[in-house]
């Protein structure tokens, strides 16, 4: 059996963090903007160091295991 927990955690945080699909942080004229499909050079830095972050949460620190 295979662990898939990083495949679809990874895949699952990369879609939902992707900057400008949900949310934009910072945003161009707010703090955050929502569903506005632009990115820039400060959000996409701001959404990779989460994503790592969370992506260490749960494959590090909780251990998350799927086995198919």
């Amino acid at each position: 059996m295979k662990d898939w927990a990083a495949p679809i955690i990874a895949s699952a945080l990369f879609a939902l963090l992707s900057p400008g699909v949900i949310l934009q942080m910072p945003g161009r004229s707010r703090p955050v903007d929502f569903i506005n499909m632009k990115t820039s050079w400060v959000s996409i830095l701001a959404h990779a160091i989460i994503f790592g972050l969370l992506l260490m949460l749960f494959l590090v620190i909780l251990q998350a295991h799927l086995y198919i």
